[in-house]
């Protein structure tokens, strides 16, 4: 079993973070983003390092509302792939949401079968109360209209599944 570790990201890891995730937003796996906004989101970064200190994963943890975040951009050097990585920087994403109070998990992934065995559940339209929609519907970040379903990102969830895990 190889070793590795997760800890929260540095700004040091942004240029590695944009690095691991640019050939999946080629590949229209992920989306891009600036690399402003991996600086601005850094505080929401977990990275993987083998145990030599390399980094070898990312996942990120984005409140959407007071019970409610979503897993981004969790992605694994292809080297790395299969060993365990994911799943560990995952369940520091669990562990980080439920320390915030929060108890529900979202994402927006092709990665169906990872994480339906981390316990998540495609869903339908119907996962927040009208009210809660209405505010989340005034956010300008893509990822809440991604859960949303909103008409405007329906490019960008094509081919995906939208899934949610109660924590």
């Amino acid at each position: 079993m190889s070793f590795f570790e997760v800890r929260r990201a540095r700004t040091s890891d942004v240029p590695f973070i944009q690095a691991l995730v640019e050939p999946l937003v080629q590949q229209r796996i992920l989306l891009g983003k600036d690399l402003v906004v991996f600086y601005e989101a850094v505080q929401e970064f977990r990275i993987a390092l083998d145990a030599a200190g390399t980094p070898i994963g990312c996942g990120a943890l984005h409140v959407l509302w007071q019970d409610l975040a979503e897993v981004r951009t969790l992605a694994v050097t292809p080297e790395w792939l299969g060993k365990g990585v994911g799943h560990a920087i995952l369940e520091r994403i669990e562990t980080d949401a439920v320390e915030l109070g929060l108890n529900r998990l979202f994402c927006l992934t092709f990665e169906v079968e990872f994480f339906e065995r981390h316990g998540f559940e495609p869903i339908s339209d119907e996962v927040v109360k009208p009210d809660v929609f209405a505010q989340l519907a005034l956010s300008s970040d893509e990822g809440v209209a991604e859960f949303l379903d909103l008409s405007r990102v329906k490019p960008n969830t094509l081919g995906n599944t939208r899934m949610l895990k109660q924590l």
